[in-house]
């Protein structure tokens, strides 16, 4: 599971290739060495001595030739799907091809044979001296994918592109032949490489195209890949037609290029051509203002751009951006060598060309035309890393075009950010280094059982060094990871990095596709072999913070191992060691080894193969406890069962109605029948029915059962779990069961100064059971065994110590505590205090059981018919601690919402409990009756067993929160809201109140509040019951109004709360002492306390926009509320309450002020679909009251309302109430005009439209004056809505008028005239 280097294919010939290349040549020798490194390229310059030089001289002159550094002078390409080698050296070049041979053992393996070798020369006929002006200075192998359907990823055939010190790029087969050849540039070839399609593995990542870029010392050439593929497939095509046929030349389509001059940069060795990116907008800006100066302009969107990394001098690196479009392709004619005959010698391993023509001199004439080569394209550098003394040698470019690695001339290896332009790592120590990259993606077995399935496959980044002077490999996690791995391989060595893979891949062709590549290898000219990189994918989680990380990762490795169906055992046997191994947390180590015993179908050999290795490694670590010795004997005990086992169940059986498992099995029998071995029984779990039944009904004699299981060989551990899962008929019984298995115990496995683990457990398992009263029941019973039997070993050392007395000491506080026990004066001091901390153990699990059952039997008192109902928690004390400190009182605020039991209700039982208190001691023994008590009783009395966890601050805010929660869930029910706001306010603690209102605001309310007011600022009106549906969900009739209400409630409550919080301190919550181990979240008060104080402004402002809703929703009134309020006021909305907002300042707008006065006095909505205000009842007085503060917060002159208020009173004829308010108003003169008119409406529907009208009121209206008469004819009694108002209240009301109308008022006289008419009306009736 660590990194590895493996062998995957072997050089043949090794020699022969250097022969040729090298061929008349010295090679030269190795610097200061008198003997050369042996065939491994170990270095034996600190230990020559040990060798004998009379006993090597053979193998000294058979290795001289091989370790000389020769392939350091030669370009070596790889190609990507390791099937061909190319070596070259001046003008020679060898070509090897992977072939499959079978070596002695009858394994195939894969070998690269010399399949060319040849002269790259340009002409036939050629001299070797002319030939030596022209030499191979950089090469790749390009892989060309398959164009058929039936591909399934391998490489249709491999194309070797050679660039020489002429200029020249010249394009080969991997038989040498020649394609086709370009002058682009004439300058001697840099460095060739390409760059192919890869998958996005993220979206929005830009999809990179494919290309070829050519290095010169001052210019950059890329070739489109599209073009290039084609016009290799249509080179290669014509050379296969021109062998069979000997056809015609066919003229394939030009090359596509871009040719682009490197300005800025003194020296240029190498280059990375990255892709195009696009960057961001602030980058674009900050690019365009350093470039442009202070009036850049920028463009809408950032341009795309092809950015190409160099190194060299001057500076140290260099970063260029090319954008798209700036530059125009070139089309370049493809100079076929392909000639319209060929013959046999085309295929001649020394021949590059493909034949020639008739007319020698034709053909040499074509031959010396010089090229025409294109100028290149000026092309700035945007930035640099500036070193002057630093001179780079090579870049690197990762897989994810993000990084880039750079070795320069002082041995430091330097790792960039590309997107960044910056140097963010580097190594020293690294002279002459290769660099490559591996990105290892995340096993596709580990995420078929994982959540993260759906999402894209996590990839892991890796940077191979390559140190020739120390002869290392070094494997390194990005970007700041350790290092990983490292390997002692030769000095000779050259590490083989592509960088790329097939070329003419799209995203429709290599869907379904596998490709074979190979990312790094290392080539060993030693022994010719090539050897591949492995690395798990978990060591990039192998950082000194991530071990945990790691270890996971090798379980989920296990783990999807043992659930796969057909596995090998040998292979599960070797990854089961190999996982449990490097895994160092033990207690992953030990969930690991538990997964591999626990599986079914793992044979018993691998187990036991694989616990003796884990075993013999933890011996040899020394970190073998006491508790793993006799591990060898269990498993020896173990493995013969379970072979049994397997052989028993793989035969035939029959069975006969005697042995059904429904007939009794004496206990000697069933003991017979396990095979034991030295005393130990090799069962591992039984039935505790059947062992223990007989003996907790009283039918069989306890001493018999303990003395079969201890001869059994059986635990009491294992027995004790048994025992407290079966119904207990007899407490005696179980009571004497408990002490005989402790006293089984041979030895104590416990210190006495610490709590016993056995009768831990006995307490674990009443902790954990949800049957609460059977809980309690044997923790009684416990208590007193364990009592018992601490006592009785007390007894036993005293009388072996025979140096102590004995004291009697007698129970003082609680009657359940031990009554009587002797104690050690002198030497057991220390055993005095582990019996008192065992048996205070005791006291806190019974007492904590006897509040559970009592909480218990609240919850399970069934809820009155039509309440909320719901099943009742089943709690236990494992779940009242896991809880937190509110766990209590939220089990009780659900079982108040089962109950429907009311705020004021609820407040009067909790309010009775110090009454009650004097019977409170007796309701734990009345439980226990058939007669239950009432639920009153039973809260009260959970409320004394918790005083702290259910004091009542805490349960109305649990309530409230419960209340609220569960009208989120059910908005129809707004009395789920109304009730959660009534408990709010019982709550008397103003820091609790202001931090659940604050929550219960942003976390419930303000969502749907918002929602409210658009629709209503939408509509204009009171929403429609549909309309309201739709958008909000509720109806408006009710579910919507009450809401309104609440948020009017809650905010107050907020205010208040807020105002009140400096005035009182805030509590100190705490919980009774025996649940003080409660571990789990924080209560709802706990959170309240926590929240930050709100700006009262701004919950102000809520306030009065809730109030115009509620107001709109009540009286159906015609409003956009958000109109009301300017540019400042609507944006402070909504917001969070906590925050300080700009708010409306004290000067408002004329206009706006005119808007609101509008609608606070009604014009703007009184009209007929206006419902009638109410006249009795809680809100005829909210009313009035509610609109004379909403008109003081939206500064409107308070007389006008209350004219208006008035007004309306006089309409709907509550004449008394209009009296009380008329008393507070300052301008008489213009109420008096006011009610002027409404008396006359009263009046005109009394003589002329009222259904029973008189002879004596048609004559009356004859005698009044024509000016009154013409009067009341204008008036429109349809705007009254009480119009049948009693004549008495209508002569009162003129009365009125004459008093506060002045005598020289111009309707004094109008008035009077009305005054004679309503007295004559009365007199006549």
């Amino acid at each position: 599971m660590s990194c590895s280097l493996l062998e995957f294919c072997r050089l043949q010939e090794l020699k022969t290739v250097r022969d040729y290349l090298f061929h008349n040549q010295t090679p030269e020798p190795l610097e200061e060495k008198s003997q050369t490194d042996n065939e491994l390229s170990w270095d034996t310059s600190d230990w020559e001595s040990a060798w004998d030089s009379g006993n090597n001289k053979e193998e000294e002159e058979e290795t001289a030739g091989q370790s000389e550094p020769w392939l350091q002078d030669c370009v070596v390409s790889l190609s990507p799907c390791a099937d061909l080698l190319v070596v070259a050296h001046e003008h020679k070049a060898v070509f090897l091809s992977a072939k499959w041979r079978t070596d002695e053992s009858g394994r195939e393996e894969m070998t690269l044979a010399v399949s060319w070798t040849g002269t790259l020369n340009t002409e036939e006929g050629e001299t070797i001296s002319c030939l030596s002006r022209e030499c191979v200075s950089s090469s790749i192998c390009i892989p060309l994918a398959s164009q058929k359907r039936s591909s399934t990823g391998r490489p249709d055939w491999t194309c070797v592109v050679v660039g020489f010190t002429s200029g020249y790029v010249r394009f080969y087969t991997e038989n040498g032949v020649l394609l086709l050849a370009q002058l682009l540039h004439e300058d001697s070839v840099l460095r060739l490489k390409c760059r192919t399609y890869e998958i996005p593995r993220h979206p929005g990542v830009t999809e990179q195209h494919e290309e070829l870029s050519i290095l010169y010392p001052a210019a950059l050439v890329t070739i489109d890949g599209f073009s290039l593929f084609q016009s290799l497939r249509a080179c290669r095509n014509q050379v296969a037609r021109a062998a069979a046929a000997g056809s015609d030349m066919i003229q394939p389509p030009p090359l596509a290029y871009k040719k682009w001059g490197l300005q800025d940069m003194d020296t240029i060795v190498d280059h990375s051509s990255v892709g195009i990116m696009t960057l961001c907008v602030f980058d674009q800006m900050k690019n365009a203002s350093i470039l442009g100066g202070f009036n850049a302009s920028v463009k809408g969107s950032p341009p795309a751009m092809n950015q190409y990394v160099t190194v060299g001098g001057g500076p140290y690196t260099g970063f260029y951006y090319a954008i798209e479009g700036s530059s125009q392709p070139l089309l370049s004619h493809v100079a076929l060598a392909v000639a319209s005959k060929l013959t046999s010698a085309l295929f001649s391993a020394a021949s590059g060309w493909l034949g020639w023509s008739k007319n020698k001199n034709e053909e040499e004439a074509v031959q010396k035309q010089k090229p025409k080569v294109e100028p290149a394209t000026p092309l700035g550098i945007r930035f640099g890393l500036p070193d002057s003394r630093r001179h780079g040698e090579s870049i690197s470019l990762s897989p994810c075009n993000t990084l880039a690695g750079v070795t320069d001339d002082f041995g430091r290896v330097t790792l960039l950010d590309l997107a960044r332009g910056i140097a963010v790592r580097m190594w020293k120590g690294y002279r002459d280094a290769q660099l490559g990259w591996l990105q290892v993606s995340e096993e596709q077995g580990d995420r078929e059982f994982s959540p993260s399935a759906s999402l894209p496959r996590r990839h892991a980044l890796f940077l191979i060094i390559y140190a020739p002077r120390r002869g290392i490999l070094e494997v390194w996690a990005m970007q700041q990871g350790p290092r990983v791995g490292a390997f002692t391989v030769g000095k000779h060595c050259r590490l083989l990095y592509a960088g790329y893979r097939l070329m003419g891949v799209n995203s429709v062709t290599s869907q379904g596709w596998q490709l074979h590549t190979q990312q790094v290898c290392l080539l060993d000219p030693t022994n010719g072999a090539l050897r591949t990189v492995n690395i798990p994918f978990h060591l990039a989680l192998s950082d000194k913070k991530s071990e945990r990380a790691k270890d996971m990762h090798l379980l989920k490795r296990l783990t999807t191992i043992l659930r796969s169906r057909e596995v090998e055992p040998d292979f599960l046997e070797r990854e089961g060691k190999n996982v449990l191994l490097d895994i160092k947390h033990p207690a992953i180590k030990k969930q690991a080894l538990e997964s591999l015993l626990s599986h079914k179908n793992v044979p018993v050999s691998c187990l036991t193969n694989i616990t003796h290795t884990v075993f013999d490694t933890l011996k040899q670590q020394g970190n073998v406890s006491d508790s793993l010795e006799g591990i060898e004997d269990e498993l020896s005990s173990v493995g013969p069962t379970l072979k049994r086992y397997a052989e028993l169940t793989s035969r035939p059986s029959v069975s006969f109605a005697q042995d059904s498992p429904d007939s009794p099995l004496p206990a000697q029998a069933f003991l017979s029948q396990m095979e034991c071995t030295e005393g130990l029984c090799s069962c591992v779990s039984f039935a505790g029915n059947f062992l223990f039944w007989d003996c907790l009904c009283g039918k069989c004699p306890l001493h018999k059962v303990c003395d079969r299981l201890q001869q059994a060989g059986i635990s009491p551990q294992q027995l004790l779990k048994e025992v407290l899962q079966k119904p207990n008929e007899t407490v005696r019984n179980l009571h004497a069961l408990l002490i005989a298995l402790s006293n089984m115990k041979v030895e104590v496995s416990w210190d006495p100064q610490s709590i016993s683990p056995w009768w831990q457990q006995v307490r674990t398992t009443c902790i954990q059971s949800h049957n609460v009263a059977a809980a309690l029941l044997a923790a009684l019973v416990a208590y007193r065994a364990a009592k018992a039997s601490i006592t009785s070993r007390a007894d036993s050392k005293v009388l072996k110590s025979q140096t102590c007395t004995h004291i009697h000491v007698s129970e003082k506080h609680r009657t359940h505590r031990l009554s009587r026990f002797y104690v050690c004066v002198c030497q057991l001091q220390s055993e005095w205090e582990a019996v008192s901390l065992e048996l205070e153990q005791w006291v806190v699990c019974v007492r904590q059981l006897e509040d559970v059952l009592v909480l218990q039997t609240l919850l399970l008192v069934p809820p009155s018919q039509g309440a909320a109902g719901g099943t009742a928690a089943q709690c236990s004390i494992k779940t009242l601690l896991e809880g937190g400190t509110g766990g209590i009182a939220d089990n009780v605020s659900k079982w108040v919402f089962r109950h429907n039991l009311s705020p004021e209700r609820l407040k009067e039982i909790v309010q009775k409990k110090e009454v009650m208190a004097a019977s409170v001691h007796t309701i734990p023994c009345n439980l226990f009756r058939h007669c239950p008590l009432c639920f009153a009783e039973l809260l009260v009395a959970v409320c004394q067993r918790f005083p702290h966890s259910l004091s009542p601050d805490l349960l109305f805010a649990h309530c409230c929160w419960e209340y609220v929660v569960q009208w989120n869930k059910d908005p129809e029910e707004g009395r789920y809201l109304c009730w959660a706001v009534e408990h709010l306010k019982l709550v008397s603690s103003p820091h609790i109140q202001l931090g659940i209102s604050t929550m219960m605001w942003s976390t419930f309310v303000v969502k749907r509040f918002s929602a409210a007011t658009f629709l209503i600022e939408k509509v204009g009106k009171a929403p429609k019951d549909r309309l309201c549906r739709r958008i909000y969900d509720v109806g408006f009739d009710v579910s919507m109004t009450s809401f309104l209400g609440c948020c009017v409630q809650l905010l107050q409550i907020l205010m208040e709360a807020d105002s009140a919080v400096e005035e009182v301190s805030a509590p100190e919550l705490s919980v009774e002492e025996v649940w003080s181990g409660a571990d789990g979240p924080a209560s709802i008060a706990e959170l309240a306390l926590e929240q930050r104080g709100v700006h009262y402004p701004l919950v102000q402002h809520h306030c009065l926009l809730a109030s115009l809703l509620h107001a709109a929703m009540t009286f159906s009134l015609k409003m956009k509320p958000l109109s009301l309020f300017d540019s400042k006021g609507k944006n402070a909305f909504f917001r969070d309450l906590t925050t300080i907002q700009l708010m409306p300042s004290g000067d408002m707008d004329p206009g706006l002020v005119s808007l609101r006065q509008e609608v606070s006095v009604g014009q703007k909505y009184s009209g007929t679909g206006s419902s009638p205000l109410p006249s009795s009842g809680p809100k005829a007085g909210w009313w009035p009251s509610l609109c004379l503060e909403l008109g003081s917060l939206l500064q409107v002159n308070p007389d006008i309302l209350r004219r208006h208020l008035v007004c309306e009173l006089y309409n709907q004829g509550l004449d008394l109430r209009a009296e009380e308010v008329m008393l507070e108003v300052e301008d008489k003169d213009v109420l008096g005009s006011q009610l002027l008119v409404l008396t006359g409406q009263r009046l005109c529907y009394s003589l002329l439209h009222s259904q029973s009208q008189t002879q004596a009121a048609m004559e009356l209206l004859a005698r009044l004056p024509p000016t009154l008469c013409t009067w009341l004819k204008a008036m429109d009694p349809s705007e009254l809505r009480c119009p049948l108002v009693p004549l008495s209240q209508t002569s009162r009301l003129v009365g009125r008028l004459i008093e506060i109308l002045p005598e020289n008022h111009a309707q004094y006289v109008l008035a009077l005239h009305l005054l004679e008419a309503v007295e004559a009306l009365t007199t006549e009736d």
